[in-house]
């Protein structure tokens, strides 16, 4: 359903500025099966006796399996800084998440740390064929708009969601519990609504930059999160937690700078 309202959002957006022609459907469905099929994995993962912490730390490294899969499948270059740039994200983000665990650790089982390293592995492969599609249009004359990668992506995402659904029996106990709890259809439709309007930023994020760019996005975003929770709502933060902010923060203005100074050189 999420997927679904992101098709409707990418159609509507690509009406109004005009659907590129020419590009590759072929890579939006692999990318876009990858996608969704690593959000599943994630599911089972958990489903499967992993730990939520466990879960969100292996999340955390998301950038590497980016890098490689734009490096591997994308053709993808990265210059010595940025690779310190990425391990010093990640580790201060694995930190802030290690940092903020309470309590004794609950165990995880052999299937729930396979489905998350399957994330992870899908992770690479949606980032090298999201780099692969830019290299390819651009080759023959074309560039994708934000909405055409939102649509054409989600469209794959939607029917990869309902096979994988299917698959595992889940469609109808799904429909027989929303419709056995009606009130969670608004929960659904707000969540959707949101997810959609996200997702405009984020497919213009892909189609401007590259997939490691939205990868460093994504995963910064939990130590704003995190600041926002300790100043907004009062809560607290090991000396841990604070080095790994510092780490990423490190990270995060390194990259920025190394931006800045790009386009200097440019102009």
């Amino acid at each position: 359903l999420e997927a679904l309202a992101n098709v409707v959002i990418g159609f509507v957006g690509m009406q109004l500025t005009g659907a590129t022609q020419g590009i590759p459907k072929a890579m939006f469905a692999i990318s876009g099966a990858a996608q969704v099929s690593a959000k599943a994995c994630t599911s089972l993962a958990l489903a499967n006796g992993l730990s939520f912490p466990v879960a969100t730390l292996a999340k955390s490294g998301k950038m590497a399996p980016v890098m490689a899969g734009s490096l591997l499948l994308g053709g993808a270059s990265y210059s010595i800084r940025e690779y310190l740039q990425v391990a010093a994200i990640i580790g201060g983000t694995a930190v802030v998440s290690m940092g903020k665990k309470k309590g004794g650790a609950s165990g995880s089982s052999s299937m729930g740390v396979f489905y998350i390293v399957l994330s992870l592995v899908l992770d690479g492969v949606t980032a090298g064929f999201q780099k692969r599609l830019k290299v390819e249009t651009e080759k023959a004359g074309v560039k994708p708009k934000p909405y055409d990668f939102m649509f054409w992506t989600n469209l794959y995402m939607c029917l990869t969601a309902l096979v994988i659904a299917g698959g595992l029996g889940e469609v109808g106990s799904g429909l027989a519990y929303c419709s056995a709890n009606p009130e969670i259809f608004t929960k659904i439709t707000k969540f959707a609504a949101c997810s959609a309007v996200g997702q405009s930023f984020i497919f213009y994020t892909i189609a401007n930059f590259d997939p490691l760019v939205l990868s460093t996005v994504t995963t910064t975003r939990k130590i704003f999160s995190v600041l926002l929770s300790i100043f907004l709502k009062g809560h607290s933060l090991s000396p841990t937690g604070w080095s790994g902010i510092a780490l990423s923060c490190g990270g995060i203005i390194s990259e920025l700078q190394s931006k800045a100074s790009g386009k200097k050189k440019k102009t």
